[in-house]
């Protein structure tokens, strides 16, 4: 992990969703041959992919039993736990509809309208993510989505991790369905003869994944085009290496291209930091990954100012920021860009991606600058209500119109004042 001085800062963008052509293609004829094949597509592609081949797509309620009995109960009820603490942050995102009545009777609103079906992607790969199936699924039901349904891909055995099946089941989801990748995208945006078609579609996956979601979106609506994870620590003199570093390499073993950065104005703090990175690194089990993200991406700047380095943090825009001061919450208001904001030496990130209660679904890819994390409101529409007054009307026909006509539009104009000759 090198040292650098804010001057010599490069963008830490990642590419998300561009791909090959050959990749966007793939992804493509994926599509229509789901959109064109349904289940018999989707079984065929996670066969080839995933190298199982399925008899059926639906997670059956003896898959469901045999994990729940294959896990350790105290694992049962801190996932249980971690899944209360999500659901109660969340319910105080809900909006309610309101109405406003004016004195000439003009009824002016908003009308909250839950959606009615979403899809839940669980990404498979190098690792399990129960956490992924709380984090989606929860703002959704919280939100009153009447029908969740979660695709996540198989192993070689054709089995999904206990662990996600067991997040599912202690969230009542009952539509779960073994397929994963682009075709799993395709088969929730249209449906098969066994899995429905949603309205929106949410959870991170690989550049298949990000491709397929880009092409379905206006079909359906999706959450965000996740990228890699990214921390960045701004960090004084009273913050501890060990600690720091390993905060560093809690985000650096997600993935070869995740980031991991470290702000400071010390340089003592700096080389110690640097010095226990690689000293940590040598016993973690996803050492490869967490190595490659470090020398790639990971990095410590070290800022002449204070104020540098909090600009240099806006500039950032990060995921996930972590403030290790002497007085974290003086430095909260200067914050304009991050995703979710870790407050104090007790709050490390994993804090917040497994049980804090807050959404771990957070802009990357420094999005943080006009995105916010997942929230109760992803999962609703909003309608406005209008209920304009005959007093209202003959008050306001004229100025309307004479808007209309400013804009050339005749037939608008005439709508209001056909209304204003018949209600004098």
């Amino acid at each position: 992990m090198k040292i650098i001085s804010k001057s010599d800062l490069v963008s830490l963008k990642r590419s998300v969703d561009q791909g090959t052509e050959a990749q966007r293609k793939s992804v493509q004829s994926i599509i229509e041959q789901v959109k064109l094949h349904g289940d018999r597509a989707v079984k065929e592609y996670t066969e080839r992919f995933d190298k199982t081949a399925l008899d059926s797509l639906q997670v059956t309620r003896e898959e469901f039993e045999k994990a729940y009995e294959a896990m350790d109960g105290e694992f049962v009820e801190i996932l249980q736990e971690a899944a209360d603490n999500i659901r109660t942050f969340h319910e105080k995102q809900i909006s309610h509809s309101w109405f406003d009545t004016s004195p000439d009777g003009t009824i002016l609103g908003q009308k909250i309208t839950p959606l009615d079906a979403v899809g839940v992607y669980v990404p498979g790969g190098t690792a399990t993510y129960p956490s992924s199936v709380f984090m989606n699924v929860i703002p959704a039901q919280v939100a009153g989505v009447e029908k969740i349904v979660m695709v996540t891909p198989p192993g070689e055995d054709g089995k999904i991790p206990d662990g996600v099946l067991l997040a599912a089941h202690i969230l009542g989801v009952e539509n779960v369905y073994k397929v994963g990748g682009a075709q799993a995208i395709a088969a929730l945006a249209y449906g098969t003869e066994t899995i429905s078609s949603v309205d929106k579609i949410t959870g991170p996956g690989n550049v298949f994944v990000a491709l397929a979601k880009r092409e379905v979106f206006g079909d359906v609506d999706i959450d965000m085009i996740a990228g890699p994870s990214e921390i960045t620590i701004l960090a004084d003199e009273t913050g501890k290496a060990p600690e720091i570093a390993a905060d560093l390499l809690s985000q650096a073993e997600h993935d070869a291209r995740s980031s991991s950065v470290l702000v400071t104005a010390s340089q003592v703090l700096a080389e110690r930091v640097q010095t226990e990175v690689h000293h940590q690194l040598e016993d973690l089990p996803r050492a490869d990954i967490a190595r490659q993200s470090v020398e790639d991406y990971g990095m410590i700047i070290v800022c002449d100012t204070w104020d540098e380095a909090i600009e240099t943090v806006n500039d950032i825009a990060p995921e996930h920021l972590e403030i290790i001061t002497s007085d974290p919450f003086q430095h909260l208001g200067k914050i304009k860009h991050a995703g979710a904001i870790f407050l104090g030496p007790y709050s490390s990130e994993p804090v917040g991606d497994y049980f804090a209660g807050p959404n771990h679904v957070l802009p990357t890819n420094g999005t943080a600058r006009f995105s916010s994390p997942l929230t109760v409101d992803d999962f609703v529409k909003k309608s406005s209500v209008i209920s304009y007054s005959r007093e209202a009307l003959q008050t306001n026909a004229d100025k309307i119109a004479r808007f209309a006509r400013l804009e050339g539009l005749e037939a608008h104009a005439r709508a209001v004042e056909s209304r204003k000759e018949r209600w004098k």
